[in-house]
């Protein structure tokens, strides 16, 4: 048993390091790649404002975390930085990297999330943009698998605003099963 938790609580560090560890994140590949990936790219001409999150690295063995920094944009301007982390508990094994952007359909969706501190419940919902399988996964992980050709051959299946907000993810890399729990929580920094 302790040498199961040992293992959790050293992917959660792998998690929470992971993006500090990569190369600079290029916040326009990253933006381009979703402008690219099909009806994500449509969010861009319309939404109030989105937050991008160019790698966000996960791991977990019954202890999860995932960790990554993004920057929040409004009409098109840089106007702040933000966080996100989350923790998970439950059957998961594995680590992964993936791109994720939020779309704010109008200034109060805006608003709550650059509030503080804002968290999204286990049931908030991410149309995974992949290659040739479209899935749906929520914030908590899932039992779903889909199939990624990764960044550069994305498209997006469908999606939708829910509680004035639109999340899509792109897988960059990693494998990882879970059927877990957790939350993800964001912190917002003006520039």
């Amino acid at each position: 048993m302790r040498s199961i938790l040992k293992a959790g609580l050293l992917a959660v560090c792998f998690a929470l390091a992971a993006p500090g560890i990569m190369a600079q994140e290029n916040y326009d590949k990253a933006i381009n790649a979703f402008k690219q990936a099909g009806e994500s790219g449509v969010y861009f001409n319309s939404a109030y404002g989105y937050a991008v999150f160019p790698t966000i690295g996960k791991g977990g063995v019954g202890i999860g975390g995932a960790h990554g920094k993004g920057q929040v944009y409004a009409a098109g301007q840089h106007v702040g930085n933000a966080t996100m982390t989350q923790i998970t508990m439950g059957f998961q094994l594995g680590g992964q990297a993936y791109s994720q952007v939020i779309f704010f359909e109008d200034q109060r969706a805006f608003r709550e999330f650059t509030s503080g501190n804002f968290e999204f419940s286990a049931q908030a919902t991410a149309v995974a943009i992949t290659a040739g399988v479209s899935a749906e996964a929520n914030t908590g992980g899932g039992l779903a698998s889909g199939i990624s050709g990764g960044q550069n051959n994305a498209a997006t299946a469908h999606g939708g605003y829910r509680k004035g907000m639109a999340i899509f993810t792109i897988a960059k890399g990693g494998l990882m099963y879970e059927a877990a729990l957790g939350g993800q929580k964001f912190s917002y920094t003006p520039l």
